[in-house]
């Protein structure tokens, strides 16, 4: 069963996304912050990441750049989440290596499709 991490600060879209992916039989992770998502990554083992863009305390282009400068981690798929109308966003985190992109709110369908892609 892979396992997927969404790091995302607002506790409904935690919810809802997490509860489509358990769903259709994967394993969670949350983490509201991209520094507790590095500090998750240190004891759980993921196949996806779902990275919201705006977050206090560490954003989602920060955390995608720790990521990819970490080697562990430079394989690992990350879709970012955004809310609609944030290109300037979206063009930095494919500069930095994203695998894909989440409008919010994504249909449960958009975000499984999605996933599926990757893991």
């Amino acid at each position: 069963m892979p396992t997927i991490m969404i790091v995302e600060d607002y506790p409904v879209t935690q919810r809802v996304l997490g509860t489509t992916l358990r769903n259709e039989g994967f394993a969670v992770v949350i983490a509201a912050n991209g520094l507790e998502a590095l500090e998750r990554l240190e004891t759980t083992q993921i196949d996806l990441a779902l990275v919201d863009i705006a977050m206090p305390e560490m954003d989602g282009l920060t955390l995608l750049q720790h990521l990819r400068s970490d080697p562990r981690y430079l394989q690992l798929p990350v879709v970012m989440l955004t809310a609609s109308g944030q290109d300037e966003d979206r063009a930095q985190a494919l500069s930095l290596g994203a695998s894909g992109f989440l409008t919010k709110p994504a249909s449960s369908q958009e975000l499984l499709g999605t996933v599926r892609q990757f893991v």
